[in-house]
């Protein structure tokens, strides 16, 4: 089980890095300080001690062994000094986090299965939730595993990116001149995507509004206390930093449109705060919208954009109230998630091997 420890330590790295740099406003990290610890508290648990720390020590005990070969025995990773700070290199563990993501399924199943009769201090510390299957022209395309840390409710999975423009004003037109392919808005008799008037037909936007002549697109997420012709009351995708999930899917995970998220592109480095903007296919999982791509250094055309994978979304069910939020707002909100959810895996995580403080006395 080394290989899913080794993966569920990188997202704890994951979370400590993008902590550390959540008030950056594209949250970019600069690799270049996130090296050595030099901090003199000898202390290498996880309470009362520097969250950076003990995530460097957890990096020790685990990707010791992991980075250098996954084949390696947990006696040689034990057998490293606790109290000696490593030089984390966060770049190359978020390169091992891609590599290990698609390992999360088989990891996690096996752990449940031999759960009961397992060492716990070399099981997973989480759950497989489930493995969406992604489907294109109603063909299986491949499994998305989606998955949880122990002590936490917040779920995670990695996949590509495709670009939404729902709710913004230019989003659509009749003769298809807007941002996104009209395409993706319905089609005669049917058009999920836009507001429509009581006999299902389009409305346009009129004069008094932002794009006269445009459709009016709409997302689940609303602002209620506005009529349903009105452009403003939708999240404005080129604006507004949002994910797009199942609605069952969502559902069966307690998520709802307007909870919140953080999205971290594993290839550069960046990532940002989202909130669940819109419900898209029950076949399809990896959409945001274009504001949230633009944090992410991808390409943010609806039309020709996105990533094709590397991209790992972390959600957080029930963390919302239903409706649309400022940029401050979703940044502040998710700022405090990602801190609570950091902590929880620090305490579950490093507890296993906490030493006796009798223990690191006589180490120093």
């Amino acid at each position: 089980m080394q290989s899913c420890k080794v993966l569920l330590t990188t997202a704890v790295l994951f979370g400590s890095s993008a902590v550390a740099i959540a008030r950056q406003s594209s949250f970019e990290p600069n690799f270049s300080q996130t090296g050595n610890q030099t901090s003199a508290d000898p202390a290498p648990g996880c309470k009362g001690s520097n969250p950076q720390r003990a995530v460097t020590q957890i990096a020790e005990r685990d990707l010791s062994a992991g980075v250098a070969g996954v084949g390696q025995s947990d006696s040689a990773s034990a057998a490293t000094d606790p109290a000696t700070p490593l030089a984390v290199d966060f770049e190359q563990d978020l390169k091992m986090l891609t590599q290990r993501q698609t390992e999360l399924g088989q990891c996690l199943l096996a752990s449940n299965e031999q759960a009961s009769g397992q060492d716990p201090a070399g099981a997973c510390f989480g759950e497989l939730l489930l493995k969406f299957e992604m489907r294109h022209d109603g063909e299986p395309e491949r499994d998305i595993p989606i998955g949880r840390l122990q002590g936490t409710t917040a779920f995670f999975y990695e996949s590509g990116m495709t670009i939404d423009a729902d709710g913004a004003p230019n989003a659509y037109h009749p003769d298809n001149l807007g941002l996104d392919d009209l395409a993706n808005a319905g089609g005669p008799g049917n058009w999920p995507g836009l507001a429509k008037d009581a006999n299902g037909e389009p409305l346009i936007q009129g004069p008094n509004d932002p794009f006269p002549g445009y459709y009016i697109s709409t997302t689940a997420l609303a602002d209620r206390s506005k009529p349903a012709n009105d452009p403003s009351r939708y999240v404005d995708a080129s604006k507004i930093p949002f994910i797009v999930l199942p609605g069952a899917m969502a559902r069966g995970l307690g998520a709802r449109p307007g909870d919140f998220a953080v999205v971290f592109n594993q290839r550069n480095g960046k990532s940002s705060y989202a909130i669940f903007g819109d419900v898209g296919p029950p076949d399809r999982i990896g959409e945001g919208s274009m504001a949230l791509a633009e944090n992410l250094g991808i390409r943010s055309d609806a039309r020709n954009g996105g990533a094709r994978r590397g991209i790992l979304y972390l959600v957080f069910p029930g963390s919302g109230n239903g409706r649309p939020r400022s940029i401050e707002e979703i940044n502040a909100e998710g700022e405090k998630l990602l801190a609570a959810w950091e902590g929880s895996i620090l305490q579950t995580a490093c507890a296993p091997e906490r030493p006796a403080p009798e223990a690191t006395q006589g180490a120093n």
